[in-house]
């Protein structure tokens, strides 16, 4: 085992206790995570970091109870080691939304898909009502430099490292003109709290009913952005009947404060175009930095929907030309 698992366990007094001790399939993080099969209690996750962390200051802890606040179902912290880097989590078990979907009914699916929307109405509704400094989220925001960075780590990583494209100082200087446009008019939109990373592999099916994950990098943006998440996913499929009925969803759960339905699709289509580009480029990251190729699986539909929308827009026709050779 792990030594410094070892020593946590029997800190907690945990080792008498255990059975097994499981590897889980990380992130994309330095974290790793481990499944503690325990004699007549339920099994635990222990997250065990690079190095000692400080768990008075850590995002995770403090979004954790902003989000209890809020309220939406997220993993209890049940203990921790500062020296060690460990926390102690509730496990929710192994079925990702993605997981759960290949075995579930049209109705089942649905419904799930419907609760991962009102969630999201909720975190931005209740968000505003919470907010203080105290949580690192309201720190921080999709600002300009944010967006242009994500937008910059898709041309160096999936155009340059993972295409091996030879981009002219002409066209890396249209890219950026393209880039700060996008980027302007999507940090100029009024914030909300958002999850950041909300998607069918951070939502966690335990005791029937769904769970948030992975929310450590929560922060605020537009309020397109983790509906976006959820609907343009790069691991799962909707097709345009179900993607239309979640935001005719999302507009009605939003009440008064429902934006116009055209106006608002036009803002997610472009929320999309960003976040998408900047999926490709984590993508392209994780094959040629990481050596990790499995996301080359998902490029093929992240790709699907980035063509879609710049098709969709005559605004993107130069930025079309410009990818359409990497695309």
């Amino acid at each position: 085992m792990e030594p410094r698992l070892e020593q946590y366990l029997a800190e907690q007094r945990l080792s008498g206790q255990t059975l097994k001790v499981v590897p889980l399939t990380g992130d994309a993080s330095d974290r790793r995570y481990f499944r503690v099969l325990l004699q007549e209690a339920r099994p635990i996750v222990l997250a065990l970091h690079a190095g000692p962390i400080d768990y008075a200051t850590m995002p995770f802890v403090s979004i954790a109870r902003l989000l209890s606040e809020v309220p939406v179902p997220v993993p209890r912290i049940l203990h921790h080691s500062d020296p060690l880097g460990v926390l102690g989590l509730e496990d929710l078990g192994d079925v990702t939304l993605q997981a759960h979907l290949g075995a579930s009914t049209s109705t089942e699916h649905a419904a799930l898909y419907r609760e991962a929307v009102s969630f999201i109405v909720r975190m931005q509704d209740r968000g505003a009502a919470l907010r203080s400094d105290a949580y690192p989220p309201y720190r921080i925001a999709f600002d300009v430099e944010k967006l242009s960075w994500e937008l910059e780590f898709f041309v160096k990583h999936y155009l340059l490292a993972y295409r091996g494209a030879a981009l002219s100082d002409r066209q890396r200087d249209a890219l950026r003109e393209e880039w700060s446009a996008i980027a302007g008019q999507l940090a100029a939109e009024p914030r909300v709290l958002c999850h950041r990373d909300y998607h069918s592999r951070n939502l966690m099916l335990h005791d029937e009913s769904l769970y948030i994950i992975d929310f450590q990098d929560a922060r605020m943006g537009p309020d397109t952005y983790d509906l976006v998440s959820l609907l343009r996913d790069s691991y799962v499929d909707l097709n345009p009947q179900q993607v239309d009925g979640l935001i005719a969803y999302f507009l009605a759960h939003k009440g008064g404060d429902a934006p116009d339905e055209d106006e608002f699709r036009r803002r997610f289509d472009l929320m999309a175009l960003q976040r998408n580009l900047k999926a490709l480029g984590t993508f392209g990251y994780m094959t040629t930095s990481r050596n990790n190729t499995v996301y080359i699986q998902y490029m093929p539909r992240t790709l699907a929907y980035v063509k879609a929308n710049l098709a969709k827009y005559p605004r993107f026709g130069r930025l079309q030309g410009l990818l359409e050779p990497w695309l």
